[in-house]
C-alpha cells in the first residue's frame, strides 16, 4: 500500500555570517521555521530489499537523488546495527510542489521525510539523534527537518535549539531563477563579521539576511520581485534565494497582495509552523497534505 507524507518547506526567518572558517565554511547564525505547504512524499514498502525511485527527475541520477541516497544510508546503517529486517525494501516517489535550488530546502526535506518515514516502516528502530546524524552526512539544512521543530541555528547549521516564533503567513515568491548556493557564499562581498549575538537578543531585533544584498546584485529578478514586495508588506530572501517571502499577520491580507502579483510572479500562500507538519502527521494531527 502507498502512503503519502508531508515534506514541508523552510524558510529563514533571519539569517547572519558571522565569520569563515580556515575550512572554508561559514559561521553563520539563523532561524528556521517550516511552512505548511511542500512536497508529497510516496511510500510503498517492498520485501525484495530493493530500494526504488518511481519518479526519476531530470537530469538527475537515481543513485545521487536525495531520497535513495537517504533510503540506502538507512538501510546500511541499520543493517551494521542489526535492525533493518531481512527483504526491507521500498519504491519512492515524490509530488514537487516546491522549486529546486529556491531556498526553501525542498531536497533537504525530501531526504529528511525519507529517513523519518523509513525508520518507522521498515521498523530500524534509529532514535532521533542518530536519524539527524545520517541526515547531517546528506546536507546542513536535513537535521532540523528530522527533528521537526522551528529551530535556531549555529555554528554552519548543525547547532540547532528549538524555538518559537511567532506563526505568520507568508506569501512566498520565486523569481524564476536559480541561485548557487557556493557562489553566494564566495562572492568577496558577502557579509561575513555580522556580530554573534544571543537568541533572545536576536529574536527582538528587525530580522535581515546578509545574503540578500549580493542575491540582489547578481540577479536583477531577485531584486524586482524584492521591490515589488517591500511595498506591501516586510519581505526578504531565504536563505541563499532565489525565493523571497512577504510576511502578514492573516491569510487574507496574504492572498490579496498574491491576487495583485504581476504575471511574471509565481507565488504561493502558507503558514509558518513550529512543529513541522510531517510531524503532526507522525502524532496523529495530520493537516490538509
Amino acid at each position: 500500500m502507498i502512503t503519502r507524507w508531508p515534506s514541508p518547506a523552510k524558510i529563514n526567518l533571519f539569517l547572519y555570517i558571522t565569520g569563515q572558517r580556515a575550512d572554508g565554511y561559514h559561521n553563520l547564525q539563523t532561524l528556521f521555521q517550516f511552512l505548511d505547504y511542500g512536497d508529497t512524499l510516496l511510500v510503498e514498502p517492498r520485501h525484495d530489499g530493493e530500494i526504488v525511485l518511481t519518479t526519476p527527475l531530470q537530469d538527475v541520477a537515481d543513485e545521487d537523488n536525495l531520497i535513495i541516497r537517504a533510503a540506502r544510508l538507512l538501510a546500511t546503517f541499520s543493517q551494521g546495527k542489526g535492525t533493518l529486517p531481512s527483504g526491507a525494501g521500498a519504491s519512492l516517489g515524490v509530488e514537487k510542489r516546491l522549486p529546486v535550488g529556491g531556498g526553501l530546502g525542498g531536497g533537504s526535506s525530501n531526504a529528511a521525510t525519507t529517513l523519518v518515514v523509513l525508520n518507522q516502516l521498515w521498523n530500524t528502530r534509529c532514535t532521533e539523534d542518530e536519524l539527524a546524524e545520517l541526515g547531517r552526512q546528506l546536507g546542513a539544512d536535513v537535521p532540523v527537518f528530522i527533528r521537526g521543530h522551528a529551530a535556531f541555528a549555529e555554528g554552519i547549521g548543525e547547532q540547532l535549539t528549538p524555538v518559537n516564533p511567532a506563526e505568520k503567513w507568508y506569501l512566498v515568491a520565486h523569481p524564476g531563477v536559480s541561485v548557487s548556493t557556493p557562489a553566494i557564499f564566495s562572492d568577496p562581498d558577502l557579509p561575513r563579521k555580522t556580530p554573534v549575538r544571543s537568541i533572545n537578543t536576536l529574536l527582538n531585533c528587525e530580522f535581515s539576511n546578509d545574503c540578500q544584498v549580493i542575491v540582489r546584485n547578481r540577479f536583477r529578478e531577485v531584486d524586482a520581485l524584492l521591490s515589488w514586495l517591500l511595498e506591501y508588506a516586510p519581505s526578504r530572501l531565504t536563505g541563499t534565494g532565489a525565493c523571497v517571502f512577504a510576511e502578514f499577520d492573516t491569510e487574507h491580507a496574504a492572498r490579496q497582495v498574491l491576487k495583485q502579483a504581476p504575471d511574471w510572479l509565481y507565488g504561493f500562500v502558507a503558514r509558518g509552523v513550529n512543529v513541522s507538519p510531517l510531524h503532526q502527521t507522525l502524532s496523529g494531527q495530520a493537516g490538509h497534505w
